[in-house]
C-alpha cells in the first residue's frame, strides 16, 4: 500500500526550516556589515585568541544565560574574516600550520578534508564536511570529558553543557561552542543537518570554516592543559560492524541499478526537490567507493523524505519544518514508534508496510542492531574504514522506497526486471536484530553445541574399563523415561512432518524441527512488554544452556587429553569417568527440568532461577576440580 505525495507540494516546499531557525541560520549572521579583521583572534604563531573570539558572545541580563540572537549577530562577522583567511591558504600552508592541532581528534584527516571543501565551496560537500566535522569534535569532546568523569552524555547539548569540559577548556570557550552547536536555542547545525531540515544552500560556509577553525583552537587549549596536569588523553575505540552477514538484505548494487537510481532520484514523489543535489551527491559518493560519505548524506533524507510521508498521511503538515527550541524536532523516533504524541495511532507503518518498518528498526533502533545513524552523527564509526556492506543495505533499501514512490509507466519493462530483485529482498524482509530473532538465532546455535555431545571423547580405547560404582544404567533409562513424557506433552505443538512418534527425543533434537520452528513468522514490530519481557528470560536461558554445553565439551577434551597424555592418575580417572556419566546427567535434568518448569501449565520461574542457580555452583565445582587436576598434571 503506498499513499502518492501530491507533486505540488513538493515544489511548493522551498524550506523545511522554520522561520525563525531560517532567520538564525541564513539571515542573522549576516546582518551585521563590520570587516572584521583576522589579526584580533589570531596570534602571530597562529593560535587562536580565545579571550578575543569569546567577546563576541552576549549574555542575558536577567540571568546571564547567552543570548544566542545577539551572539549570532556578533559572531557573523567574524566568521566571515575566518572563511577568507582560511580560503588564502594553501593546503601545505594549512597543514604545516594546523594539522598537530587535530591530532587530539583522533581523525585528522576528516578536519584537512574540510579545508579542501571550503577551497571549493561546492553546497552539498560543505554540509557533508560540517556533518562529518561535528561528529568527530563530538567523539573527540567526549574523549576528553572522560579525563575527568565517568560515562559520557550521549547528547552533544549535555556534552558541552557538563562541568568537566568547562574545567578543561574555560566556560566561556564551551559558550562560543554552544552558540553554533548543540543548543537549541543557538544555529545548531549539527542538529539540523543530521535530521535532514537543511537544504544544500542554507549551510553558510563561513559556519563550516569557524568550526575547523574553532577545533584547532581547542587541540591548542588541551595541549596546554595536558602539559599541565600530566594526564594522557585515551581515545575510545571505534564501533567495529561484526557478523556483517546478517546485514546482508539487499544484493549487491550493480551500476546499472545505480544509474535508474539516479532517475528515481529526479521524479520520485519521496524527494524534496530542495534536497535533490543530496540524494545525487550520495549515490555518486556510493559509486566512488566513499561509502561513510554515501550513507552520511543519505540518512538525513530518508529521515526528510519519511518525515513528509509521516506528516502527509498523519495529517500534520505542519510538523514538516524544524521545531522551535521549546519543542521536539519530528525524527526517526516518533516517526517508527507505534502511537503519536496524541496517542493516535501512527499511519506510518500502515503505508510502508511492516517488512520496511523491520528494516528501519533493525538498522536505526534496535539494541542489537547496527544504530547506523546514531554511531555514524556521535563519531562512533571510523568514516575511513566504513564497510561498503553497510553502505550496499541503506543504499539498496533507499532505492526500493523511491521505487514504491515512483510512476511505475515510466520505467521500461528492462529497468522493471533490473529492479525487481532489489524489490523482491524488501518485500520479505524479516527483523533480523529484534529480541525475538536474536532467539530464534540463539536456540539453533546453542543445539548445535549438544549435538556435539554423542562425538565428546570418552576414554581411549585400549584403556577401556569398568570402574565400580559405574555399572548399569537404570537411573539413565528412568530419565529418558521423563523426558520422553515430557515431550509427548508437547508432542500436538510441533510440525507433525518434523516429528516421529516412535523416537520422540530424538525426533526433537533434529536440526529439521528447529529450523522449522525457528522459521515460523512472529510479527517483531511493536511486541508487547510481556512478551518482550519472556524472551529475555528465554534468551538467558538459551545462553546458559550453551554455555554449559560449551563447558562440558572444553572440560571433557581436556580430561580425555590428559589421560592419553597419562598424566591422570587412578583415583583422577576414576573421577573423569564419573564426572562423565554424573555431571552429564545432572546437567540433563537442569534442562529436562525447565521445560517442565517454563511450560505454560506450570510457569515456575522462581523454581527456574533456583534450578539454575543450583547447576552453576555444580559448574564452579566442576571446573575448580578442573584446574585442581591440571595443577596437578603440571
Amino acid at each position: 500500500m503506498t499513499i502518492p505525495i501530491h507533486m505540488a507540494l513538493l515544489d511548493s516546499v522551498t524550506t523545511c526550516l522554520s522561520q525563525p531557525v531560517h532567520y538564525a541560520i541564513c539571515k542573522l549572521g549576516f546582518e551585521k556589515k563590520d570587516t572584521y579583521d583576522i589579526n584580533n583572534i589570531l596570534s602571530g604563531n597562529g593560535e587562536v585568541c580565545w579571550q578575543s573570539v569569546a567577546e563576541h558572545v552576549c549574555y542575558l541580563e536577567s540571568d546571564q544565560s547567552v543570548d544566542y540572537i545577539k551572539s549570532i549577530r556578533s559572531l557573523g562577522p567574524v566568521c566571515e574574516s575566518v572563511n577568507l583567511y582560511l580560503k588564502s591558504l594553501t593546503k601545505e600552508q594549512f597543514v604545516i600550520q594546523y594539522a598537530s592541532w587535530f591530532h587530539w581528534t583522533n581523525c585528522t584527516e576528516v578536519f584537512l578534508e574540510v579545508f579542501d571543501v571550503l577551497q571549493d565551496t561546492q553546497a552539498t560537500e560543505v554540509a557533508l564536511g560540517l556533518m562529518k566535522l561535528t561528529s568527530s569534535l563530538e567523539r573527540a569532546l567526549g574523549d576528553v570529558y572522560l579525563l575527568k568523569g565517568n560515562d559520557c552524555p550521549f547528547l552533544l547539548r549535555d556534552l558541552l553543557a557538563s562541568d568537566q569540559l568547562a574545567d578543561v577548556f574555560g566556560q566561556a570557550v564551551m559558550n562560543v561552542l554552544r552558540v553554533f552547536i548543540g543548543s537549541p536555542y543557538g544555529l545548531n547545525l549539527r542538529n539540523v543537518l543530521w535530521h535532514g531540515f537543511a537544504s544544500p544552500q542554507e549551510i553558510p560556509a563561513k559556519y563550516c570554516a569557524m568550526l575547523l577553525f574553532l577545533t584547532a583552537g581547542l587541540g591548542q587549549l588541551l595541549q596546554t592543559y595536558l602539559l599541565q596536569t600530566k594526564c594522557v588523553l585515551v581515545h575510545r575505540p571505534y564501533v567495529i560492524f561484526v557478523s556483517l552477514e546478517e546485514l546482508d538484505a539487499f544484493p549487491d548494487l550493480s551500476n546499472e541499478i545505480l544509474s535508474i537510481a539516479e532517475e528515481l532520484v529526479k521524479q520520485s514523489s519521496f524527494v524534496l526537490k530542495i534536497m535533490l543535489p543530496f540524494w545525487i551527491a550520495a549515490l555518486t559518493a556510493f559509486k566512488q567507493s566513499k561509502y561513510a560519505d554515501s550513507v552520511i548524506l543519505l540518512l538525513p533524507q530518508l529521515e526528510v523524505g519519511l518525515r513528509l510521508l509521516f506528516t502527509t498521511t498523519n495529517k500534520c503538515p505542519n510538523r514538516l519544518l524544524t521545531a522551535e527550541s521549546s519543542a521536539l524536532y519530528t525524527t526517526f523516533d516518533e516517526m517508527l514508534a507505534k502511537h503519536l504524541d496524541n496517542e493516535e495511532v501512527n499511519q506510518l507503518p500502515v503505508v510502508l508496510e511492516e517488512p520496511a518498518m523491520d528494516f528501519l528498526w533493525d538498522i536505526l533502533n534496535h539494541q542489537e542492531g547496527p544504530r547506523i545513524r546514531d554511531r555514524l552523527s556521535h563519531g562512533e564509526i571510523n568514516l575511513r574504514t566504513f564497510p561498503r556492506e553497510v553502505a550496499n543495505q541503506i543504499v539498496g533499501f533507499a532505492i526500493t522506497i523511491l521505487y514504491r514512490f515512483s510512476d511505475e509507466d515510466m520505467f521500461s519493462l528492462k529497468e522493471h526486471m533490473v529492479i525487481k530483485p532489489v524489490m523482491n529482498c524488501a518485500s520479505c524482509y524479516r527483523s533480523r536484530f529484534h529480541p525475538i530473532s536474536r532467539l530464534k538465532k540463539q536456540v539453533p546455535e546453542c543445539m548445535k553445541s549438544i549435538h556435539l555431545w554423542p562425538e565428546l571423547p570418552t576414554v581411549p580405547e585400549e584403556q577401556v574399563q569398568i570402574i565400580k560404582g559405574l555399572e548399569g544404567n537404570a537411573e539413565a533409562n528412568t530419565l529418558i523415561l521423563m523426558v520422553s513424557e515430557i515431550i509427548s506433552q508437547l508432542h500436538h505443538y510441533m510440525p507433525q512432518n518434523c516429528c516421529c512418534s516412535d523416537d520422540l527425543i530424538n525426533s526433537v533434537l533434529t536440526e529439521r524441527l528447529l529450523m522449522e520452528l525457528c522459521d515460523t513468522r512472529i510479527c517483531t514490530l511493536y511486541s508487547p512488554r510481556p512478551v518482550l519481557e519472556v524472551v529475555v528470560v528465554l534468551r538467558k536461558i538459551s545462553t546458559q544452556c550453551h554455555q554449559v554445553s560449551q563447558q562440558v565439551i572444553a572440560g571433557a577434551g581436556l580430561r580425555y587429553t590428559q589421560w592419553v597424555n597419562k598424566t591422570l592418575r587412578s583415583r583422577q580417572r576414576h573421577n573423569y569417568l564419573r564426572m562423565l556419566n554424573r555431571f552429564l546427567k545432572s546437567v540433563l535434568q537442569y534442562t529436562e527440568n525447565l521445560v517442565t518448569y517454563t511450560s505454560p501449565e506450570k510457569n515456575k520461574w522462581d523454581e527456574t532461577m533456583e534450578l539454575t542457580n543450583k547447576i552453576l555452583i555444580k559448574i564452579r565445582k566442576i571446573s575448580d576440580r578442573k584446574l585442581m587436576l591440571m595443577h596437578l598434571a603440571t
